[in-house]
C-alpha cells in the first residue's frame, strides 16, 4: 500500500497556508499548470521588482498537498532573485516540508513548475520590444505592388466615396481619418474591412466605440505584404502578425490614405 503519511509541517501548510491570494500591477506575473492526471490546477503570481521577487501569492484547486506545497514554494521564492527562484527545484519543496508521501510527489512538481511558468511570462512581459516593434512598424513598410496599382484600385485619397458603392474595399489604419473613411463606406457597402497591426485601434473613445458598433471587419495585428490583380486589385495577400500566417483577401479597391 501506497504511504500518505504527512509530515506536520505539511499539516502545518495546508491548514494554515502561506501567500493564498492573488496579485494585480504591472509589475505582475502569473504562472498557470494543471495535472490531468489528479485534476489539480496551480496558479503562482509573482510581484517583481529589479529582478527580486518581492511579494507571491498561488491560488490552487487540489488536494492537501498541492496547497501545502504551493504554500511553501512561495516562502522559498519570495525575497529571490529571479534567477535564485528559477533554481528551486520539487525536490527542495519536498525536503522544506520534510518530505511528501511518494504518491503525492507529484504536488511538489506542479508548485515548482508553476512558479517557473510565472517565471518565463515575466520574462516575457520584460523583452516584447522587439515583437511589438515589428507589429508597430507594419504598414510602414512598402507593400508590393502598390505603386503599380495606384489609381486602378489602391486610393491615397479619396473625394468620392460613391465609387466604392456595393464593392469589397479595404482600409488600412493610418488614424482617425481611416477610421471614419471605414464608417462611412459602411453606407455604401456592407463589405468594408479594416486593417490594423495593432491589438486595438488607436482613437478617441467615441470613435473605437462606433467603430466596434458598426459593420466594419476589423482585422487586429494584420499588414498587408502585397497587392495583386490583372490591371486593376483583385486581392490582397495579408500577414496575420500573431499568428504569423500569410493568407489571401479578394478585394475591389484599397484605401491607404496619406
Amino acid at each position: 500500500m501506497k504511504s500518505t503519511q504527512y509530515s506536520e509541517k505539511v499539516l502545518d501548510h495546508f491548514r494554515n497556508p502561506r501567500n493564498s491570494g492573488t496579485l494585480e500591477g504591472k509589475n505582475v506575473a502569473m504562472g498557470r499548470v494543471g495535472n490531468p492526471v489528479c485534476g489539480d490546477l496551480m496558479e503562482v503570481y509573482l510581484d517583481v521588482k529589479n529582478d527580486v521577487i518581492k511579494d507571491v501569492k498561488f491560488k490552487t484547486f487540489g488536494c492537501g498537498s498541492a496547497i501545502a506545497t504551493a504554500s511553501m514554494i512561495t516562502e522559498l521564492a519570495k525575497g529571490k532573485t529571479i534567477e535564485e527562484a528559477e533554481k528551486i527545484t520539487r525536490g527542495d519543496v519536498a525536503d522544506e516540508l520534510d518530505g511528501l508521501p511518494p504518491v503525492k510527489m507529484h504536488c511538489s512538481n506542479l508548485a515548482a513548475d508553476a512558479l517557473r511558468d510565472a517565471i518565463k511570462n515575466y520574462r516575457a512581459k520584460q523583452q516584447p520590444l522587439a515583437g511589438e516593434k515589428e507589429k508597430s512598424d507594419a504598414g510602414k513598410k512598402e507593400i508590393i505592388g502598390f505603386v503599380e496599382f495606384l489609381n486602378k484600385g489602391v486610393f491615397n485619397e479619396v473625394e468620392d466615396l460613391s465609387l466604392f458603392k456595393d464593392k469589397r474595399v479595404m482600409v488600412l489604419d493610418k488614424g482617425e481619418q481611416s477610421i471614419e473613411t471605414a464608417l462611412e463606406l459602411t453606407k455604401l457597402t456592407p463589405r468594408v474591412i479594416f486593417v490594423t497591426a495593432s491589438k486595438e485601434v488607436a482613437a478617441n473613445p467615441e470613435l473605437k466605440t462606433q467603430l466596434k458598433q458598426s459593420d466594419v471587419k476589423i482585422l487586429y495585428e494584420s499588414e498587408i505584404l502585397e497587392i495583386k490583380g490583372e490591371g486593376e486589385v483583385e486581392k490582397v495577400l495579408v500577414h496575420d502578425l500573431n499568428e504569423d500566417e500569410e493568407y489571401e483577401l479578394f478585394i475591389d479597391a484599397l484605401i491607404i490614405l496619406q
